[in-house]
């Protein structure tokens, strides 16, 4: 069963001219796709493809002009905005610019269920440490705010904190572009167990094939706006059939 369908999607962005005029830039072009449940799909291009206004749009950040987006048998727009974020979350490419640097992190954990649902703080703490555990973070480091963490830390703080209403797709915009080579890994083994523990789906945008192929069920290609591209991972990767992944490929280091 489809968690995510995607039909005949629009995005543009209208600026002015020179001479005042508006002047409309597509970004996506009509693109359609399916997510199916408890599935990882990626998607990959280079910068300016429209992968990360795919996720804004997804995530209601944006709006979109043409098309139309069905998540779990419900028109997107259709939700309510109590309920949404109990549906789709999304983790972001800078862990630091995405966590308030005036809070502690158990704080920053716990926000989605203060704000949502009516329990005390000491529970919404309980809570917030038991995450804490699930991502790999020690309890004691509970009260420390942001900048006292490792890159690596803050993006596990930022799972954390997406994960904590539950939802059932998770949106990952380039989650591991930003950290050291090193840390890459565990965060991406982090992501596949939790992604069983929680039977989530996920939808992985980045530009490094190889974290891709590594992750990911099936994986799409954007091209200007416009998917040229989609198969299983292992089938993409070893035998692409469009001239732009064959050369997306050629140029992964």
């Amino acid at each position: 069963m489809s968690l995510l369908q995607v039909k005949n999607l629009k995005k543009s962005y209208v600026t002015k001219s020179m001479l005042g005029k508006d002047e409309e830039h597509p970004v996506l072009k009509g693109i359609s796709f399916e997510l199916p449940e408890n599935k990882i799909l990626g998607v990959v291009g280079e910068s300016g493809c429209g992968k990360s206004t795919l996720a804004k749009v997804l995530t209601r950040l944006e709006e979109f002009n043409e098309g139309e987006i069905t998540f779990n048998g419900r028109n997107l727009k259709d939700i309510a905005a109590k309920e949404f974020p109990h549906e789709i979350q999304m983790v972001f490419q800078d862990p630091y610019q995405s966590l308030n640097p005036r809070k502690k992190a158990w704080e920053i954990i716990a926000d989605p269920i203060l704000v949502t649902e009516n329990i005390s703080r000491a529970e919404a703490k309980a809570r917030a440490l038991e995450m804490m555990k699930k991502v790999g973070l020690l309890a004691e480091t509970a009260e420390r705010y942001p900048h006292q963490f490792s890159g690596g830390q803050r993006q596990r703080l930022g799972i954390a904190r997406a994960l904590m209403l539950r939802p059932k797709l998770l949106i990952l915009d380039e989650p591991v572009s930003a950290l050291d080579v090193s840390i890459q890994a565990q965060v991406l083994n982090l992501l596949l167990d939790l992604q069983k523990e929680f039977k989530l789906s996920m939808i992985f945008i980045s530009h490094d094939l190889t974290v891709v192929k590594h992750v990911c069920d099936e994986t799409l290609v954007l091209y200007f706006g416009e998917i040229v591209e989609r198969a299983p991972s292992a089938k993409l990767f070893t035998d692409p059939q469009h001239v732009y992944t064959k050369k997306l490929l050629e140029s992964a280091p």
